[in-house]
């Protein structure tokens, strides 16, 4: 069994190799951001056989099941922070899918994707806004970036002067919801047990949808094998995937990984290609603009150089000018790259 390392952003020799500027933290996520881009056939065909509460509440169950069968030893040392943890954001998933779904059924889709993807912009403003940490000015450019390659997706009927009503307000809630998911999984990240705040986590997402089906009037759904194969087999991936956010979010700030969620509408082209769809123009300009936002996210600006003190100017004691300082260092201390130590930067 391969056991997730609790603090992984302390730095081993010879593991910090990045692909595109990306690590093996960042590459987790694009790899379960491509997996979401492919499961849209797999709900849609199941929600022929099923309601979406009922599903929604079957696959989170199946994916809180299977872990804490696998880290039921774990559990037994279960605090309350971790069970504040685990129920905080398990109800971030429940209401970003709940709500999602809700304005589905009256709004059209690509305007549920545009006001979805309002999630990328939020995640920031509420990082700001709870954990303190205003966003870099690389992290806002990849922000714009993929914001705008978002709505070019989402397509032009998505940002038509529609009012706005139930459906739109219930979608808005679900962007604020996956925003907050983001935000919370960072909170806690490196401050909890993993295992055993993922198992809390997917039994409290199901727990409430199964609750908020006599409330929507959803009836139970007649066996159908479609909807248990889908529950069963995207259960078990939601494991996978919850278990790999819990982790790799210790060591990827919450603006960074927000921007490699928003690939999910990319992949998911891609598959749609493959399957014979056609992309217009500005879908594919929109596709190039997140991934531009993922990788611009991580350029480092140029700094400003910083006159030289008077008795750096002047003093014959160190013998050495600015201009003679030893390779690989500079005047602030900070590799000469302009890149500041990253196992001393705090973890977002």
């Amino acid at each position: 069994m391969v056991h997730f390392p609790r603090f992984p952003h302390v730095r081993l020799p010879g593991r910090d190799r990045r692909v595109l500027g990306l690590g093996h933290h960042d590459l987790a996520l694009v790899t379960i951001t491509m997996f979401w881009g492919t499961t849209f056939l797999i709900v849609h065909t199941a929600m022929r056989h099923s309601g979406p509460l009922f599903f929604v509440g079957a696959r989170f169950a199946t994916a809180g099941l299977l872990t804490l069968l696998v880290f039921r030893k774990a559990l037994r040392g279960l605090n309350r922070r971790e069970l504040v943890a685990g129920v905080s954001v398990g109800v971030t998933i429940f209401l970003g899918y709940a709500l999602q779904t809700f304005g589905l059924q009256t709004v059209s889709s690509s305007t549920v994707a545009f006001i979805t993807a309002l999630y990328v912009p939020l995640v920031p403003l509420l990082q700001w806004i709870i954990l303190r940490r205003p966003p870099k000015p690389a992290a806002m450019l990849g922000i714009a970036c993929a914001l705008t390659g978002l709505i070019l997706l989402a397509g032009p009927g998505a940002v038509g002067g529609a009012a706005w009503g139930a459906g739109e307000l219930a979608t808005l809630g679900s962007a604020v919801a996956s925003a907050g998911e983001i935000v919370l999984i960072s909170r806690f990240a490196g401050r909890v047990d993993l295992r055993r705040i993922t198992v809390v986590q997917l039994l409290t997402a199901s727990a409430l949808s199964f609750l908020a089906m006599p409330a929507a009037g959803e009836p139970l759904p007649a066996f159908s094998w479609v909807w248990l194969a889908a529950a069963v087999g995207l259960g078990a991936a939601s494991a996978v995937i919850q278990l790999t956010m819990n982790w790799a979010q210790q060591s990827v700030p919450a603006v960074r990984a927000t921007l490699i969620y928003s690939g999910e509408p990319v992949w998911g082209g891609i598959v749609g290609r493959l399957a014979g769809d056609r992309l217009p123009g500005p879908a594919i300009l929109g596709a190039v603009l997140i991934i531009l936002g993922v990788l611009v996210s991580e350029a480092r600006l140029p700094r400003r150089k910083r006159p030289r003190s008077a008795a750096v100017r002047g003093s014959g004691k160190s013998g050495l000018g600015a201009a003679e300082l030893p390779t690989g260092a500079s005047e602030g201390g900070e590799p000469a790259d302009g890149r500041p130590d990253r196992a001393a930067t705090p973890v977002a």
